[in-house]
């Protein structure tokens, strides 16, 4: 009863007129920053800092969250309609969206991400209501053979996603686990393969590979290639989804936030693994196999799509109880709280009851904004495929170029992130 009320004290303080304004405003911007690749809610989130100083704590928290979630519902949009990831959680969904989009049914993966994203979004944040601090003792047992099980588990799901050609998924997987090599070693502080080149020292950011494989890698490619080929004319379907969708779709959003929540709960779970993983599982039941890699199959946009927007709203779990961050993102709001004075652990829901419930509450209105928001818009969206594809792929490089470059100020992130995307044409 006792939680119960807090809750209803938290929808209190979240409902009102300020609160509510912030929350609206984070979604808005969220969705606008996933929508654009490069441009992460970890970017944004840490430029807007010195900016919300001044802002009341919980609003300034509300906000930032509507900024991380809503761009976890936005990222899928570009997945869908151009290839081009917004967010390095929804690079599963190009695999399916995009086959989608270009057999005409665009209108229909979009729709199943945003709704998959509400229903995820909404039964991770009750469980993040109910058993927060259950789900924390659990996470934080986990040891050295835990996360060498993870990994593994992470390494034998690739295998569902290597294509017609096993000797390029193959060699794609080793070339991902060499950058991810490089860099000082987070153990034993030692550096490793950087050349000698001190830009290396800090690693090679996973948004810059997704943003060099997929969005640059695909303008190369269509400046290339588009010429010899015959233009595709993308039939533009209903936004809405139909019968036998929705009884496809439902089992896969309820997998995917199974699949997903867990994952948000860990360090170093992120949404890239649970979001394969329920890839790897849905192509595995599904009875329209062939629809995968070819038409493409909506259970694969659906799964993905929930595991990626559980394993955000989870990250609050370790977060708010235990100080731990699981994400870049989770880490700069972890900083935003140290700003305020405030310590994120076990201490925080009775020394800063308020905040924590409030920015609870914030969770399921913000849900419900960002499918009011995205769900009308889809239309919209859609309409992304009728700009000319000269006119629209530059732009994409160029919104590309400034994502990367903000992230650290760094004319060597675009070097890395043209050899990247150079690495994505030769490699399809």
């Amino acid at each position: 009863m006792d939680l119960w009320n807090q809750l209803l004290g938290g929808f209190a303080t979240a409902g009102t007129p300020i609160n509510l304004m912030w929350a609206f405003l984070g979604c808005v911007i969220g969705t606008a920053i996933g929508v654009l690749p490069g441009l992460g809610p970890a970017v944004t989130v840490a430029m807007l800092l010195p900016i919300t100083t001044q802002v009341e704590p919980t609003a300034s928290l509300i906000f930032f969250a509507g900024i991380y979630y809503g761009a976890m519902y936005g990222g899928s949009t570009t997945s869908i309609l151009l290839n081009t990831p917004g967010e390095t959680g929804t690079m599963v969904t190009a695999l399916e969206g995009f086959k989608m989009a270009k057999s005409g049914r665009a209108g229909a993966a979009l729709a199943t991400a945003a709704i998959g994203s509400f229903v995820a979004g909404t039964i991770a944040t009750v469980l993040v209501t109910l058993f927060a601090p259950i789900v924390a003792d659990f996470a934080v047992t986990l040891g050295p053979p835990e996360y060498f099980l993870l990994m593994l588990l992470a390494f034998t799901t690739v295998s569902a996603v290597l294509g017609k050609s096993t000797l390029r998924g193959m060699t794609s997987l080793f070339i991902g686990l060499a950058l991810g090599l490089i860099g000082l070693d987070q153990i034993t502080g030692q550096v490793r393969y950087t050349g000698g080149v001190p830009e290396f020292m800090d690693g090679i950011e996973t948004v810059l590979v997704a943003v060099g494989l997929f969005a640059v890698g695909e303008t190369l490619y269509m400046a290339l290639y588009e010429g010899r080929s015959k233009a595709e004319v993308n039939k533009l379907s209903s936004v809405h989804m139909t019968r036998t969708e929705w009884k496809r779709s439902i089992p896969a959003w309820l997998r995917g936030t199974c699949i997903g929540f867990p994952f948000g709960t860990i360090p170093a779970g992120g949404s890239e693994i649970p979001t394969f993983l329920s890839y790897a599982v849905e192509r595995k039941l599904s009875k329209h196999k062939d629809e995968f890699g070819t038409t493409g199959a909506i259970e694969g946009v659906a799964g993905p799509e929930a595991a990626n927007n559980a394993s955000t709203t989870a990250t609050l779990v370790p977060l708010l109880t235990l100080g731990i961050p699981t994400s870049v993102t989770a880490a700069i709001l972890l900083s935003a709280l140290q700003n305020y004075g405030i310590q994120a652990g076990p201490q925080l829901f009775t020394t800063s009851s308020a905040l924590v419930w409030a920015l609870i509450a914030s969770l399921y209105i913000g849900n419900v904004m960002l499918l009011v928001l995205n769900l009308p818009l889809v239309g919209l969206w859609v309409k992304l495929l009728k700009i000319p594809k000269p006119q629209l792929y530059a732009g994409i490089l160029i919104f590309a170029t400034v994502g990367v470059y903000g992230m650290r100020q760094s004319a060597f992130d675009l070097f890395i992130m043209l050899a990247l995307g150079l690495t994505g044409v030769a490699m399809r």
